[in-house]
């Protein structure tokens, strides 16, 4: 299948299958791994990659939106999917169609699902969102919350498969405070007959940095694509990802000459100028002006002048025998002189997830397996080699 781009993406699903067992390995067989693909994986793209990360150790699937969770189920009927965020009531029907798990943080939410579970003879799996201190959403940490969720466990048409929150990770002391609060509304409920089969609170720093709070599973996100932003503990993971493209154009300017719009960059020296076919309309921080380097015949080499939407310049100086088709790693995995991903959201002042979920549809995903092109996804088809 033709891919008809130069600039893509390529995703090591070797890699992804070997973060999944280093996370099997640290968390035991008694916890269980919620793989969070929400973002299209992290940007790796989220149907290539759920195989890979189902045969080895993912037990579910987590999401932000319905029509993320429809793109998987329509893939694989079989997997398991949470939306972990809120889904508009009227949508509900979609939820019941392709059996989607749903979190629920109002008692209004929870009357409306079941009863139109009830109307189609159905059960609907939820899981309980819990707010103890991040105030984003869930039930507040309340009285009320607990006599409104022992409700909801007594509604017929609607199981409670889990209960979950989320840590601010702001420090030890906070993280502790929210652990003993979501651990004594668990507490609270249980006692009060609400069956809870599943508690979970860590995300991927916190399953890291604190084993205490893996509880009966993990939100697993960044450290399945190899992104570490954990900081007491340790865990091997890889990049899966590289971002690359290849020069299309060379032009020769002399000194003094600019680049791009309002020539805010100058050359001061004659050099040859190459142009890339990429730019922020596939996902590249424009705020990198002035401050990122790509890798070209493994010498890093500055981008100049401003990024366009779908184009960037590259300053070829010191590659003198840089020439158009030459492969240019925007984002590696940090051999061959490259950047990796925590060098580049360093350089951008942001985060590297905000890196990676950056990345939109148009850059072809190719998926590699045992060193080889294993499937190729573009915007108008796949095909599995």
């Amino acid at each position: 299948m033709p891919i008809y781009r130069e600039t893509v993406i390529e995703v090591d699903l070797d890699k992804i299958a070997y973060n999944m067992e280093q996370i099997r390995a640290m968390v035991g067989k008694d916890v269980k791994i919620a793989a969070v693909v929400k973002a299209n994986g992290y940007g790796h793209g989220a149907v290539g990659i759920a195989p890979a990360i189902m045969e080895h150790g993912g037990d579910l699937l987590c999401v932000a939106t319905l029509t993320e969770a429809i793109e998987l189920k329509e893939a694989y009927p079989r997997y398991p999917v949470l939306i972990m965020g809120l889904t508009p009531t009227e949508y509900f029907p979609a939820v019941l169609d392709y059996n989607i798990l749903q979190t629920i943080d109002t008692l209004a939410q929870a009357k409306a699902l079941a009863a139109l579970a009830r109307e189609r003879g159905a059960t609907a799996g939820i899981h309980i969102k819990y707010d103890t201190g991040f105030h984003r959403i869930g039930f507040p940490d309340a009285p009320k919350s607990y006599t409104a969720i022992e409700e909801i466990s007594r509604m017929e048409g609607l199981k409670i498969e889990g209960i979950f929150s989320h840590l601010v990770l702001l420090d030890d002391e906070s993280n502790r405070q929210q652990y003993e609060a979501f651990s004594r509304a668990v507490r609270t409920l249980k006692e009060r007959g609400v069956a809870l089969p599943c508690c979970h609170l860590a995300d991927s720093i916190a399953s890291v940095d604190y084993p205490r709070y893996r509880m009966d599973m993990i939100r697993a996100g960044a450290i399945i694509y190899g992104l570490k932003g954990f900081h007491k503990g340790s865990l091997d993971v890889r990049q899966a990802l590289t971002f690359k493209t290849k020069i299309n154009h060379i032009t020769e300017i002399k000194a003094g000459e600019g680049v791009s719009y309002d020539f805010v960059w100058r050359s001061d020296r004659d050099t040859r100028i190459g142009t890339l076919p990429f730019g922020y309309a596939d996902g590249y921080p424009r705020n990198l002006r002035g401050k990122a380097m790509v890798t070209v015949r493994g010498k890093q080499v500055p981008v100049v002048g401003v990024l366009c939407m779908d184009q960037c310049m590259i300053d070829l100086g010191d590659v003198p025998k840089a020439q158009i088709g030459d492969e240019v790693i925007i984002y590696g995995d940090g051999t061959g002189n490259t950047l990796d991903i925590q060098a580049v959201s360093v350089l951008a002042e942001t985060n590297k997830n905000d890196i990676v979920a950056r990345l939109t549809a148009r850059p072809p995903r190719i998926y590699r397996k045992d060193g080889k092109i294993a499937e190729i996804r573009t915007m108008i088809g796949r095909k599995s080699i």
